[in-house]
């Protein structure tokens, strides 16, 4: 049973009727800390912008309860969009320090890529895996999934990077350690691919 973590920012309604349509039975939408670390499988969502992401969770007091499922329990976590970025260290997008699961900073795409090319990157693209993962699984080549946003995570550990898309640059999409996943893309809206993903991460 999924368990979607609300700190007020993100696609909650969608992210839970995909579940729902792919048989999860039950899903718990919660900011109480309790719920969080009775959960066997939580969803970090997030559209927007990083430093009210973390104020958020702080003033819920929601870290703890975070930090004790993920890196204590070992509860299976997907970040998605925003979600994923707030499991850096931090981002120039604003101060506070992220859940910092991953050796990662997330920086804006307009240091990084041609001007020529529209900022937020928002459309379909064709994701590239660089390795295994069982969140991935089934997914095969000519995968695309909808993105939507104006930073990107720059990991400084080649290992936890499972894909990328190229926009101007090649840009992180999937990261993964151990029971900690997070996609910077969409698999909410992405029809039929962000359903297998989906459903990978509830067999977990």
């Amino acid at each position: 049973m999924p368990t979607i973590i609300d700190y007020g920012m993100g696609n909650i309604g969608s992210i839970k009727n995909m579940f729902l349509k792919l048989g999860a039975g039950q899903v718990t939408v919660t900011s109480n800390p309790e719920e969080i670390l009775g959960s066997d499988k939580i969803v970090l969502p997030g559209v927007g912008n990083f430093k009210k992401g973390v104020d958020n969770i702080d003033k819920l007091n929601l870290r703890s309860a975070l930090n004790c499922a993920v890196l204590e329990k070992r509860v299976p976590v997907l970040g998605i969009c925003l979600g994923m970025q707030l499991m850096a260290l931090g981002s120039e997008e604003g101060p506070g320090n992220g859940l910092g699961w991953f050796d990662a900073r997330v920086v804006p795409l307009s240091d990084s890529i041609n001007t020529n090319l529209k900022i937020p990157h928002m459309g379909w693209n064709i994701i590239k895996l660089k390795r295994y993962s069982k969140l991935f699984d089934g997914l095969k080549v000519g995968a695309r999934f909808y993105h939507v946003h104006a930073y990107h995570l720059l990991s400084e550990d080649p290992s936890d990077v499972v894909c990328h898309t190229h926009y101007g640059i090649d840009i992180v999409t999937g990261i993964e350690k151990e029971n900690i996943f997070g996609v910077q893309f969409h698999p909410e809206k992405s029809h039929m691919f962000g359903m297998i993903l989906l459903k990978n991460f509830l067999s977990l």
